[in-house]
């Protein structure tokens, strides 16, 4: 294995962290309306990821600086050509953070609706952007001969296809699934059987969705060894419906991180060995080879990697050790 392939594995390792960690918050942030009925409901969900997501937005820094410094070419082409939808990315995180931080601030109902309003969009419109930008990087983009994607409006619609919307709908279920599981997982009493109440449109939205995706790319774009991965995050997904009907908390969760893995193991898969295919005949998509640095960099940042990426994780799972106890639904005094 040569240093840029090593390097596509671990943006790929590094996309799954967050996607894994990421997407437990964004479903509690979508449940947040539905399940949220009064303010200590809404208080003891948000103190599910009060201690941690923070944390797991760490995840999306480090694999873009580990994008941009492994495979530069790619990084520039890649947020140049998606400019809009990752600027709208990073203003609904901000959005979300201002929300998170701000809500206990004062002590008005006026005020924290509005916060909750941006946890809520901040909540949605993120994986939603993630799920169309990856099915096109999939899917294939229009690049020219020197690398450069095309512009304009007609790009812009293009990028709206049935294949890119399917993949955003699906990526929002799925993360909608694990963050029910993981409220499941951290909390108890009444706010738990809440979330056992509203299990069957989101199963059945994560199932329908997430199989229609993931069964596309694997039979359009897939390679014979994805169908493992494949397979696993069908069975994660019903795996993880099935156990929470059985009243199984950390088998489920565990399932529906399975599906988030393994659907980021196919999307990564599916591109090896290009970064961005293109679509026009007469173009030159970028593979891990041509848009990598140069060998020295790649060298210097494996070793850097070898030594900080364990004690990140280390450090991490500590945290998530530290605030493993359930959480009820009780208002909290000033």
């Amino acid at each position: 294995m040569d240093l840029p392939v090593l390097w596509f594995i671990l943006v790929a390792f590094l996309f799954a962290g967050y996607f894994l960690l990421e997407g437990f918050d964004f479903g509690i942030g979508i449940l947040l309306p539905i399940l949220g009925r009064d303010e200590a409901r809404r208080s003891a969900m948000l103190r599910t990821i009060g201690p941690v997501w923070d944390g797991n937005e760490v995840w999306l820094i480090t694999a873009g600086g580990a994008l941009f410094a492994a495979f530069p070419e790619w990084y520039a082409t890649m947020f140049s050509g998606f400019y809009l939808p990752l600027f709208l990315i990073l203003l609904a995180l901000i959005v979300r953070i201002v929300g998170l931080e701000w809500r206990k601030k004062v002590d008005d109902p006026v005020w924290r609706r509005c916060c909750d309003a941006a946890i809520i969009a901040g909540s949605w419109l993120p994986p939603t952007l993630w799920g169309v930008a990856v099915a096109n990087l999939v899917r294939g983009v229009p690049l020219d001969a020197d690398h450069g994607m095309s512009s304009g409006p007609d790009v812009l619609l293009g990028l709206l296809n049935p294949y890119a919307l399917l993949g955003g709908a699906a990526l929002t279920a799925v993360f909608v699934l694990h963050g029910l599981t993981f409220l499941r997982l951290k909390t108890a009493g009444e706010l738990r059987e809440s979330a056992h109440r509203v299990l069957l449109p989101v199963a059945a939205a994560s199932t329908v969705l997430g199989a229609a995706f993931v069964l596309w790319t694997q039979l359009a774009h897939g390679k014979p060894w994805t169908w493992a991965v494949t397979a696993i995050a069908l069975l994660g997904v019903v795996g993880g419906v099935a156990m929470v009907l059985r009243g199984r908390d950390g088998i489920a969760f565990a399932a529906t991180s399975a599906a988030v893995i393994a659907v980021t193991a196919l999307i990564f898969g599916s591109l090896f060995p290009w970064l961005m295919p293109t679509t026009l005949a007469d173009g030159a998509g970028l593979d891990v080879w041509n848009a990598s640095s140069n060998p020295y960099t790649l060298t210097i940042m494996t070793w850097a990697a070898l030594f900080i990426t364990p004690l990140v994780i280390a450090y991490q799972g500590w945290t998530y050790w530290v605030f493993r106890k359930r959480i009820t639904a009780e208002p909290v005094t000033a």
